[in-house]
């Protein structure tokens, strides 16, 4: 919901550093994987309930998600690296859920409905991408793939998962809301998709303020 705005503010300062990073040779690629492998580590804290080491390796990840686009933007963004970007964050996205429903045993009813919904959302948002994608609309931000907004992005996943880290006694709750959030998240993108397929030379937009992007949204 508050993705484009966030992405607006913190872009200068990333693509600074992102400048730094591509003077001393860094590329983007290799930085998603170490993002990756840092992402995987805070699940593997969260199965063993490490929740501060989580914590502190969860935003690192999300850091460093930011980081890699910069980069790209900065080096020449390319099809591969945006698509290493989206498995990337799809897996740590559902790979948090899965640890968490092994460290918290009463949280895997909500966990596998959250994961259900993050099914919905990514079909729902990947097939209507693909499809303007082929009939040649052009849609979206400086990013290598095409997102609908919604009311579940990137940033209140971040939130989320950084409120479960913070108080996992409440795992199971936030785990609900967050769910239901992503459940409408995809309605908005079903009546969105509805109105594009039908209006295919002129989607319409599903806020004022959206923008098809690339989320790490579930």
């Amino acid at each position: 919901m508050f993705d484009r705005r966030a992405r607006e503010l913190c872009k200068p300062a990333l693509d600074v550093v992102g400048e730094r990073l591509a003077r001393v040779g860094i590329r983007a690629n290799p930085l998603t994987g170490f993002g990756w492998v840092v992402g995987a580590g805070a699940c593997v804290a969260v199965g063993f309930r490490l929740w501060i080491i989580a914590l502190v390796a969860w935003l690192l990840n999300r850091a460093i998600d930011g980081l890699d686009g910069a980069l790209a933007r900065r080096l020449g963004a390319t099809d591969l690296g945006g698509y290493f970007d989206l498995l990337s964050d799809f897996s740590i996205y559902s790979g948090f859920i899965l640890a968490l429903a092994i460290a918290v045993p009463g949280a895997r009813v909500a966990s596998a409905v959250l994961l259900f919904s993050y099914y919905l959302s990514g079909t729902a948002l990947l097939g209507v991408s693909a499809i303007l994608d082929r009939r040649g609309i052009g849609l979206g931000d400086d990013r290598s793939l095409r997102f609908l907004g919604g009311l579940a992005e990137g940033l209140e996943t971040m939130v989320a998962y950084v409120i479960i880290l913070v108080l996992p006694a409440q795992a199971v709750v936030v785990e609900w809301i967050f769910a239901a959030m992503v459940l409408i998240t995809v309605l908005q993108r079903i009546t969105w998709a509805r109105r594009a397929l039908q209006a295919p030379t002129e989607p319409p937009s599903l806020r004022a303020d959206v923008a098809l992007h690339d989320f790490p949204a579930p």
